[in-house]
């Protein structure tokens, strides 16, 4: 399945004459469309659910709940546009007397254009055709262009014509939503020049492939791009002492959760040296089932990984084997064991994203040499530590709150909560931007600022009128009024 150059530019073109209208459009209406696609793909779950399932091998439970979420964040989105903050506006208004003289400045935030979307293997619907890119995109005014996963083709085709069906019924203008599918067309959509920015979701080299393409475009666009997380976790001497049991059969359940294929799965985890806690971590996997994987590639790749990490010095494998067949037999969960002095040593040996029900526990000796390690994880989505009250950690979660852009206190990162203060990014290569893909600030990586100088009443935008419209919430003369 591959679309074709002349069919993609005709949809570019299409996505950029819908650009107006879709920025036009109120937020009542935007959000009506939201409200129609997740209706649609509620209405047809069961028939979706059970493409998902014969493509991906997540069984209908996880699929089921998916669904679920992905219409859960539409609406989501139908919420944060109408109440209006997401436009952040801000009214100065004129001042003669000031240094130098004010003119009247009025500011807010406006839809860039078109989007290109990449899905992601992981999650064929939250993160796929319909996903979060795609609702904060729509949900702001701008036009998407989804390029489909290899990994669910016929998922991607019929979810998409739901959506565009959905559109179309909503009143939505032509054009504003898409389906592209091949890897030539990926690489065509960052390129176009009708394209105005790109959200992706996938591996560290095919993501920095396609950020490389988007900024030396002639006209550089954004590229939003979740690429890899090891998601370091850190636990305490004291909370080891108090629930070392407890905090191991977690920590099982945790990296082994959808066959570890989940972007937040805690890959590093950090541990006081001289303790039988990788003992009990081990104990806590032996029995598990090994599980299929999202797509052969994938499957292929977890053994590829395993071998380089077991056969670097100073690493042990307590449980499970390196060597096994994933494509066939499944993945099977492995636990390895090494020091922080072996990843001061060899850091990007050691410090290297294992796709699949994997971890690396990681013995130091002290705060210093933990310090000292941490400073080497590569920025991650997440960072979590387990400590007992009264422990002074504030060194510690100083440090952590640097590699990562959710810190986590006593649990565990699998698990993305889809609501107002949500923050799915982090430094690269966790993200290639400051912004989260997950959550209602989504919609800020598709808006840029404008500000009006001295514009006639009658041309600004309803949320910058004098007498607020839309009831929104404005900073009026550097003092917050409340909708």
């Amino acid at each position: 399945m591959q679309t074709a150059t002349q069919e993609l530019q005709d949809l570019t073109s299409a996505a950029h004459a819908a650009a107006g209208p879709a920025a036009a459009a109120s937020d009542a209406e935007r959000a009506s469309w939201l409200q129609a696609i997740a209706d649609a793909l509620d209405a047809n779950a069961a028939e979706l659910v059970a493409i998902a399932d014969s493509e991906t091998r997540l069984g209908t439970a996880r699929l089921t709940g998916e669904v679920a979420r992905t219409t859960g964040q539409l609406r989501l989105f139908a919420r944060v546009i109408t109440e209006g903050s997401y436009l952040e506006a801000v009214i100065d208004h004129a001042n003669p007397d000031s240094t130098p003289p004010s003119p009247d400045l009025r500011r807010i935030l406006r839809p860039v254009g078109p989007v290109a979307v990449f899905s992601a293997s992981n999650f064929p619907f939250a993160f796929s055709v319909a996903g979060g890119d795609t609702a904060s995109a729509l949900a702001v005014g701008c036009p998407v262009i989804v390029k489909a996963h290899s990994g669910h083709l016929e998922l991607s085709s019929r979810t998409a014509e739901i959506v565009a069906a959905a559109l179309s019924d909503a009143g939505a203008p032509a054009g504003l939503f898409a389906l592209v599918a091949g890897r030539e067309a990926g690489t065509a959509l960052v390129q176009d020049p009708l394209i105005k920015a790109v959200g992706f979701t996938g591996s560290i080299p095919g993501g920095r492939a396609l950020f490389d393409l988007a900024v030396s475009r002639p006209e550089p666009i954004p590229f939003y791009g979740e690429l890899g997380s090891l998601n370091p976790v850190v636990i305490t001497p004291a909370a080891l002492a108090a629930r070392g049991s407890q905090l191991a059969a977690a920590l099982a359940g945790s990296f082994t959760m959808g066959a570890g294929q989940f972007c937040t799965k805690p890959g590093l985890v950090f541990i006081p040296a001289g303790t039988e806690f990788g003992a009990e971590v081990a104990a806590e996997c032996t029995g598990k089932a090994a599980a299929p994987m999202l797509t052969d590639r994938i499957a292929a790749a977890y053994p590829q990984g395993l071998a380089g990490l077991a056969a670097q010095p100073g690493v042990d494998v307590l449980s499970g084997t390196a060597d096994q067949d994933a494509e066939a037999n499944g993945a099977a969960a492995v636990v390895f064991s090494t020091t922080a002095a072996a990843v001061i040593a060899r850091p990007a040996e050691l410090l290297e994203e294992c796709f699949g029900p994997t971890t690396l526990l990681i013995e130091y000796r002290d705060d210093a040499e933990l310090a000292a390690a941490l400073a080497l994880v590569p920025g991650s989505l997440t960072a979590t530590v387990h400590a007992e009250e009264g422990e002074d950690i504030g060194a510690l979660v100083d440090q952590l709150t640097g590699l990562a852009g959710r810190v986590l206190f006593g649990g565990w990162p699998t698990g993305v909560a889809v609501n107002w203060a949500q923050q799915h990014g982090g430094p690269y290569p966790a993200t290639t931007s400051l912004f989260t893909s997950v959550g209602a600030t989504a919609v800020r990586r598709f808006q840029r600022p404008v500000a009006y100088q001295d514009a006639p009443e009658a041309l600004l935008p309803a949320a910058l009128r004098e007498d607020n419209p839309l009831g929104v919430s404005r900073r009026v003369d550097g003092v917050l009024q409340l909708g």
